[in-house]
């Protein structure tokens, strides 16, 4: 089953991190913030997954909790919110799994550097394509699919842009299988315009 991606509009008072033009970034700070329990395993394989997705746009990326960003003046910060468990345990109860796997807010058509994962909606796509014998892999099919999801995030954010590809990571519906599959990546245009934006 395919679940969204998308980009909703909420008023915030914040305004974009990223320039309209093209500026050399050479470090993007990612602020995690997590609103309910997490698996560390499966964060280390996301940060993992994300860079491998990314690395060919010249993005660098350094991770901070919301304490060490209040501390400090990092500049290209973006904030990504995981609200929900995000821990992939065998469950056999159903839950709804309808709604999007991950928002990133706009304000008057920018995008704005917040993003917003449902880690509930997250686990249950990714149950929902895995067998018994996966759960041995559980952090890392989690960790590769939360990986996935914040690098589409991401995507919007740094290019400025709410538009989808037909396939790959940009892909408006990604199912449970392409989540946990063994390689998903961006298409070529997509890392082309990220790397634009960037400047690099």
């Amino acid at each position: 089953m395919r679940r969204a991606l998308s980009c909703v509009l909420l008023v915030l008072s914040a305004a974009p991190v990223f320039a309209a033009s093209p500026t050399r970034l050479s470090t993007i700070t990612v602020v995690l913030d997590f609103k309910g329990p997490h698996s560390d395993p499966s964060i280390v394989v996301m940060k993992k997954e994300l860079a491998k997705i990314l690395g060919g746009t010249g993005a660098r990326f350094e991770w901070r909790s919301p304490e060490e960003a209040s501390a400090s003046t990092a500049e290209n910060l973006v904030v990504v919110r995981f609200q929900g468990r995000c821990i992939l345990e065998p469950d056999p109860m159903l839950y709804d799994e309808r709604g999007p796997l991950a928002f990133t807010h706009t304000v008057d058509g920018a995008v704005l550097p917040f993003s917003e994962v449902a880690c509930d909606t997250v686990t249950g796509t990714v149950r929902s394509a895995m067998f018994r014998r996966n759960y041995k892999r559980a952090d890392l099919l989690l960790g590769r699919a939360l990986g996935r999801v914040v690098a589409h995030e991401l995507v919007h954010i740094l290019t400025n842009s709410a538009a989808h590809a037909h396939e790959g990571v940009q892909n408006r519906g990604l199912s449970g299988a392409q989540l946990i599959a063994e390689q998903l990546t961006l298409t070529e245009a997509d890392l082309l315009r990220v790397a634009h934006r960037l400047g690099n």
